[in-house]
């Protein structure tokens, strides 16, 4: 079992940043494939950016350039760097995490991860 626990969200403006965090316990961000997701109101949760145990990143063509994803296996913490943030990126962000083997590609689809996180409001003002 895994728990996810997010924090780091807030208002900011166009063209900010913004750094997400999850800590995770009841296991190790090193032996899990790991990914961060969003939902805006009245729209369905997508997958932002994910990071498989392999260390290997995926991100969704619209954060591309934008947002970097990774793991500190010393606090056992997944994070998110947002940066040039937009409007669009308004939404409430989640954690996910999933157990998986060094050969795994990871993902960012929502159907692969088991474990959630509550999430974390992220609020972009144009």
């Amino acid at each position: 079992q895994v728990q996810l626990v997010e924090s780091g969200g807030g208002s900011v403006e166009a063209g900010g940043s913004l750094r997400l965090s999850c800590v995770a316990s009841g296991d190790s961000v090193s032996s899990n494939c790991m990914a961060w997701f969003r939902q805006a109101p009245g729209k369905e949760r997508e997958g932002v950016a994910g990071v498989a145990t392999n260390g290997r990143t995926t991100f969704a063509d619209s954060v591309k350039g934008r947002f970097t994803i990774s793991k500190d296996s010393g606090k056992n913490t997944l994070h998110l760097q947002m940066a040039s943030l937009k409007a669009e990126d308004t939404a409430m962000y989640y954690c996910a995490a999933e157990p998986c083997s060094i050969a795994s590609p990871g993902s960012i689809a929502e159907p692969f991860f088991q474990y959630w996180g509550q999430g974390t409001q992220v609020t972009v003002s144009s």
